[in-house]
């Protein structure tokens, strides 16, 4: 059964229980929608869509934030078979570009405050009569999506969908520094439904709450295990605060709650310094802490473990070629193992390869291959890069790990040179394509260093012109010029002027570089 055919089986099973809980902590407003209310909305746009001319196979791009309306027109658009591409918030005019190039999309579903990115990009593939806009104004070029919605049928809409069909397309940033489309089926999406409910042990009865963004195959393949179970689940808008969390995990009796390392590092601060007391908040409803984007130290475990004891903790390890969390996960019977990512996931084959594909011995390092239900279908246009990934029907990570006595895998390094600061990907191409821009520098290299908040941070190693002087100054004027030409979380956080390592045939050595700064 696709996902979408489970909405449809929610609607008609549990037509008034509460779906989803939109809070907009800004207007003070908390909206739902019934399991009902979600389908017919969902047929709306289905059908909208479909008397523009989108069809199965079709792809639609997804630009909003989270929102119930995210989540309708996401549905919206795989009722009809086409292919929804669900695009960072982050992403600049210029990466806009690049996915509407790639995909060359039939439509465009957008939320307001992204017009006029879209309007100064400079695409030149947005497609006539089929660029949606979800807010309050729309334009000659740009419909409501609103409207759209009330002059729609909300009547069943049924398309013929097989396993094999695409569902989704991912698009992730990559080494070359520009955005890597990921296909993924719509078998990849039921199977990440069933495993979330297996390794979770969620229950009847049980609330997810939402605060990562949706466009990540991180919250939203948690959310499924709300949805193959008709439970419901709640997002939180705004900044996400120690404060803003336990209210939201006491008011809404949330059960199940992803967060990120920082957020709890936050959290246990409070509490320490009494900003935040655990006795002037009910939180017996939150039942399982789960864990994942970056490495987590296991200290931080243990003492969140002093604050909360009887809370369980699952760590998960995964990427989006594998649908998102889960290959790999910890399970909440290992908290002793705190640390490991854990061992394969339920219905995953996990093992360590050596440079030829050769299985390493017992305690060596390898680098992690997976093979399962989740892997993708591949990458979009891209079959050189696929046939590299997937060998044998093996997913090929990139991510070095040792495995112990016990069967747990232990992360060693990246053989990719990807930054996790904070949750999420920051590839050092990106970085240094922007950096190279400004007119004092002649050479940078970029790494990511551990931080205890982050996980890591972004550091740029900055060789200067020849008349540019190392002063503060100029560490001033980059410092500024990273906060116009990058998103906040990809900006460097440290500068080091020095000469940027490289190898006869050109290339940085990034290994060189982190053994001498860290």
């Amino acid at each position: 059964m696709d996902i979408s055919e489970m909405l449809a089986r929610n609607a008609r099973q549990f037509p008034d229980r509460v779906a989803l809980i939109e809070r907009v902590s800004s207007k003070g407003l908390r909206l739902t929608l019934s399991w009902k209310e979600f389908d017919q909305n969902v047929n709306r746009i289905a059908d909208a869509l479909a008397k523009k001319g989108v069809k199965k196979g079709d792809i639609v791009v997804h630009w909003m934030m989270n929102s119930l309306s995210w989540f309708e027109a996401y549905f919206g658009i795989i009722r009809t078979g086409a292919v929804v591409a669900p695009l960072n918030f982050r992403f600049t005019e210029k990466d806009f570009k690049y996915c509407m190039d790639v995909a060359r999309p039939k439509a465009v579903i957008i939320d307001e405050q992204f017009t006029d990115k879209v309007v100064h990009s400079g695409c030149e593939h947005l497609p006539e009569g089929a660029c949606i806009v979800n807010g309050l104004s729309s334009t000659q070029e740009m419909e409501s999506l609103a409207t759209m919605k009330a002059q729609s049928s909300p009547h069943p809409f049924w398309t013929s969908i097989e396993p094999w069909d695409p569902c989704g397309l991912y698009f992730t940033s990559g080494t070359t520094g520009v955005p890597k489309p990921i296909l993924l089926t719509h078998n990849n999406m039921e199977y990440a439904s069933i495993i979330e409910v297996v390794h979770q042990l969620r229950q009847q009865g049980d609330r997810f709450v939402i605060l990562k963004p949706l466009y990540h195959t991180g919250d939203f393949i948690h959310w499924l295990s709300s949805l193959i179970l008709g439970e419901s689940a709640v997002m939180q808008g705004g900044k996400i605060t120690p404060k803003a969390i336990f209210e939201i995990m006491e008011e809404e009796h949330g059960s199940v709650c992803m967060l990120l390392v920082p957020w709890i590092q936050d959290i246990l601060s409070d509490l320490e310094a009494r900003r935040l007391k655990k006795e002037d908040y009910e939180l017996d409803h939150w039942r399982l802490l789960l864990l994942g984007a970056q490495p987590v130290p296991p200290n931080l475990i243990k003492r969140w473990k002093e604050e909360f004891p009887r809370m369980l903790f699952d760590e998960n390890y995964g990427l989006t070629e594998g649908t998102g969390p889960q290959c790999i996960h910890l399970g909440i019977e290992n908290e002793h193992k705190v640390g490991s990512i854990g061992k394969p996931g339920f219905n995953w084959e996990v093992k360590l390869v050596d440079d030829f594909g050769n299985d390493t011995p017992a305690g060596q390092v390898g680098e992690i291959v997976i093979k399962g239900n989740g892997v993708m279908k591949g990458y979009y246009k891209n079959p050189e890069k696929t046939a590299e990934t997937i060998r044998d029907g093996w997913l090929y990570t990139g991510d070095l790990a040792r495995m112990d006595s016990d069967g747990f895998y232990w992360i060693v390094d990246r053989k990719k040179d990807l930054i996790i600061c904070g949750g999420e990907n920051v590839y050092p191409s990106e970085v240094e394509e922007a950096i190279q821009t400004h007119p004092s520098v002649h050479d940078v290299g970029v790494i990511g260093l551990p931080d205890e908040r982050l996980g890591e941070i972004v550091v740029a190693v900055i060789k200067l012109k020849f008349h540019v002087p190392e002063s503060s100054e100029t560490k001033t004027d980059l410092l500024q010029f990273f906060e116009e030409s990058l998103p906040r979380y990809k900006r460097p956080r440290r500068i080091i002027f020095d000469e940027v390592p490289r190898n006869p045939t050109g290339k940085i050595e990034k290994t060189v570089m982190r053994r001498k700064y860290s």
